[in-house]
């Protein structure tokens, strides 16, 4: 009889062991199901904030040249580079760096850091998964294509181009989550009614 019993609890602690096993084998498809679905918005969540490290370090390097002189930092970059001083693109180069005034290194540090911030709340709210921070960089990105496209048929480049390839691709991804969400909405709704 207490052969019987120690068996009996041995399979019932295997038991549980399995259950146990397969209730968490379960939470996790379930969260990796979910992670899935919505892979897209942490995708969109990290380009943001990658946006967000890449606007802080120019504004701090604008800030931080406001009281240098440019030329010479520039000097530094081509020597360090080994590019020959003597090159037609050096001159222009220079001639353009003469142009830039303290007054404008401010601004561009200030609107770098500014923009950077906002990049961290679109990156943020999307990888949590905030519908405000859907509609947020939809209404965002929809509100700069215009300034995009005009800079680009100003002035035509492969770097402006992918720009605006990323953005139009962004803001048809969001566009197309939202409607989705919204379609579930509906359904639900119309089945409660029903019921």
């Amino acid at each position: 009889a207490t052969v019987n019993c120690s068996e009996s609890m041995s399979k019932q602690k295997e038991l549980r062991g399995r259950m146990h096993e397969r209730a968490g084998q379960s939470r996790i498809k379930l969260a990796l199901g979910r992670i899935g679905h919505e892979r897209g918005l942490l995708l969109v969540g990290i380009f943001k904030l990658s946006k967000a490290i890449f606007f802080t370090a120019v504004g701090a390097g604008a800030l931080d040249l406001v009281n240098k002189n440019i030329g010479d930092v520039v000097m530094r970059v081509i020597d360090a580079l080994r590019i020959d001083p003597e090159r037609r693109f050096v001159g222009i180069l220079m001639e353009h760096v003469g142009l830039i005034q303290p007054h404008d290194l401010r601004r561009a540090g200030i609107l770098s850091f500014l923009y950077a911030m906002v990049c961290v709340v679109e990156g943020t709210g999307l990888m949590l998964e905030k519908r405000w921070a859907e509609y947020f960089t939809v209404i965002l990105t929809a509100s700069a294509l215009p300034w995009e496209s005009y800079e680009l048929i100003e002035k035509f480049s492969p770097y402006k181009v992918a720009l605006l390839v990323i953005n139009l691709v962004v803001l048809l991804y969001l566009l197309w989550i939202l409607k989705k969400r919204r379609e579930g909405e509906d359904a639900g709704y119309g089945r409660e009614g029903e019921g």
